[in-house]
């Protein structure tokens, strides 16, 4: 009899054991064959795992990480020269296997190593996807997060999703953009504005409200069918309170703690200025981006190797065509520069853009790859392209001035390339008008002449442009009223709605001009090898009248920007440098025809030509 009980309670003590030891969760979930990364460091959660034996019969294990957090161990993983197939990592106690993970190494995409990312000869059409188009009402809303649906709130949940995009894919292609980068899809479980989904709380996961991880997939097979190409937002400083990580943390030094909460003094120049105090290099860094947004440690082996692997890995899965990464700049300077070069030694054409929010060039060049100004310091950021802030500032500007004066006017827009010499690959710059966090621009200027101008620069400098979504439509929307107001839902995008611009028939004719001026400028741009890669020569402004061309061996391209209200007319002598023997040229928007032989060119007030010159 006591022997039976002996029997039970072992039995039971047994069953304790491996319930206790149940694996929650393994990420990365699985890997792939003939990657560089072949140390796979895998975090396993579960109820005091750390305290079993890990084990692997068919792979070696070549490390083995625990924390003071009992319910994790990060185990490495040696997948060189391993084929594709199932690799089991045993969890044993007393030499009892308690769990098993079937580890799964899959084949890799033919190719993958060395895809194509964008670059000069793309233009990027930046969407929020949950404002963008409500494909799938199904999943509006979802038992597994907090937020529901809510399209009455400006700072709510509206329904946009995957499907949305993948929908109006055929409206993107016709508009001329040939890369979509979407705000952050991954899952976001704050109660509230969770709809932007830069907190995130699982970034192994697409937020059920947008799709699953194969809808994602397959927005990114989609837009390849059509030679068009997927940019992720990627988040490299903070994640949401609500992460499950965050929730039970894997050691104390995951986040930035002083202890606790503290915030950023958003003082990016602090990183780069040599005579910073410590303590406020410290802050910008290591604060708090906001209070909802715990700031990871990069500088923590386990953070930064988990944090390339997640890059890594939604590259491979999803078949990502290149990162757009937020606050930059934010980041650990030593811990994100790693994070980069990682990812570009495993893709070496993969292109990243940071977001690297300063009004100076000399400090964005900073941040790009192989700057001399950085070099200063023995730092590489390893960074492919930057975005071009200082560009956006003057168009964010310049279209107010009335009387242009010695540094107000076009003239704004000429000092900003006179620094060009500060960045390393000026062809790699993010050129841009507005975005998701600006003011919008057709609220700042409520007319089409304006735009037109602006996109007319967008086009046509140098660097990589992007389009802010609703922008080719003249949707407007007032900062000071929060976010919510310029980030409004594209009109179409829902069942019911009144005006559906993404049809022809559907637009009003306002709409139409601004769509019909942007779909036939960047359709031009596609195939203009002149404007990607040629070299430009500007002329300072006259009378507000910026000129500039853009040129190569074969072709040369005219730009007139007349930004007076009143027709100017020019002397064509002065551009002879660059005229050359050209005698005509065709204006790319109007169709027309025009003497360049001449003395004098006219142009109408607000108005802007893009010549190209033939002899």
């Amino acid at each position: 009899m006591n022997q039976k009980i002996y029997s039970l309670l072992a039995l039971v003590l047994l069953l304790s054991v491996t319930l206790q030891a149940q694996i929650e969760k393994v990420e990365p979930p699985f890997w792939w064959q003939d990657m560089q990364h072949n140390q796979v460091e895998i975090m396993m959660y579960g109820k005091d795992i750390a305290n079993l034996e890990v084990v692997s019969e068919k792979a070696t294990i070549t490390g083995i990480t625990k924390t003071e957090n009992p319910n994790y161990v990060f185990v490495t993983l040696d997948t060189k020269g391993l084929n594709a197939g199932t690799y089991p990592i045993q969890l044993k106690k007393k030499r009892k296997i308690v769990d098993t993970y079937n580890f799964e190494l899959k084949t890799r995409e033919e190719g993958s190593r060395f895809r194509k990312s964008y670059d000069s000869s793309d233009m990027m059409y930046l969407l929020m996807p949950d404002r963008f188009a409500n494909g799938n009402s199904s999943n509006d809303s979802s038992d597994l997060v907090t937020e529901k649906a809510n399209r009455e709130d400006a700072n709510g949940r509206h329904g946009g999703d995957i499907e949305g995009i993948i929908q109006h894919l055929d409206y993107l292609e016709k508009l001329g953009a040939t890369a979509v980068w979407s705000t952050p899809l991954c899952e976001d479980n704050d109660e509230a504005y969770s709809y932007h989904g830069y907190a995130q709380s699982d970034v192994y996961k697409i937020d059920p409200r947008y799709g699953s991880n194969a809808d994602y997939k397959r927005l990114a097979d989609e837009l390849h069918k059509r030679d068009m190409k997927l940019v992720m937002d990627y988040v490299t400083n903070h994640w949401g309170l609500e992460h499950w990580m965050i929730q039970d943390l894997p050691t104390y030094e995951w986040i930035h703690q002083f202890p606790g909460y503290a915030q950023t003094n958003y003082r990016m120049s602090t990183q780069m200025d040599p005579n910073a105090a410590e303590s406020d290099f410290k802050y910008c860094m290591d604060g708090w981006f906001v209070k909802s947004m715990p700031d990871l440690n990069q500088s923590n082996p386990l953070v930064l190797n988990y944090l390339i692997q997640n890059a890594i890995w939604w590259i491979e899965y999803a078949g990502l065509d290149g990162y757009r990464v937020d606050t930059y700049s934010y980041n650990d300077k030593e811990g994100i520069a790693k994070w980069t070069k990682a990812i570009t030694d495993e893709y070496p054409n993969f292109n990243i853009v940071g977001e690297v929010w300063l009004h100076d060039q000399a400090q964005i060049a900073y941040w790009q790859k192989d700057s001399k100004i950085s070099a200063i310091q023995s730092y590489n950021t390893h960074l492919p392209s930057v975005m071009d802030f200082t560009l956006h500032d003057a168009i964010s500007s310049v279209f107010y001035v009335e009387n242009p004066s010695w540094d107000k006017g076009m003239i704004q827009v000429y000092e900003n390339f006179v620094n060009d010499f500060l960045y390393p690959d000026v062809n790699n710059l993010l050129v841009f008008a507005e975005n998701h966090d600006t003011d919008r621009f057709n609220q700042r200027f409520q007319n089409v002449a304006d735009y037109k101008l602006a996109m007319t620069l967008i086009a046509t400098v140098r660097g990589i442009p992007q389009l802010y979504y609703g922008s080719e439509i003249g949707m407007a929307g007032d900062k000071s009223k929060g976010d919510g107001d310029i980030r409004q839902d594209f009109p179409g995008g829902w069942n019911g709605d009144d005006n559906n611009a993404f049809t022809a028939s559907g637009r009003t004719a306002e709409q139409a001009e601004y769509f019909d001026f942007t779909s036939k400028l960047f359709t031009w741009r596609k195939s203009a090898e002149v404007i990607h890669t040629g070299k430009t020569t500007q002329y300072l402004p006259w009378d507000d009248v910026y000129v500039f061309f853009r040129y190569n061996e074969t072709e040369t391209v005219m730009v007139v920007v007349n930004n007076s209200k009143d027709a100017r007319t020019f002397d064509l002598n002065r551009f002879k440098e660059n005229l050359q023997n050209f005698t005509k040229a065709t204006d790319v928007i109007s169709g027309k025809t025009i003497n360049v032989a001449a003395d004098k060119m006219t142009i109408e007030g607000k108005s802007s030509f893009v010549l190209e010159l033939k002899k």
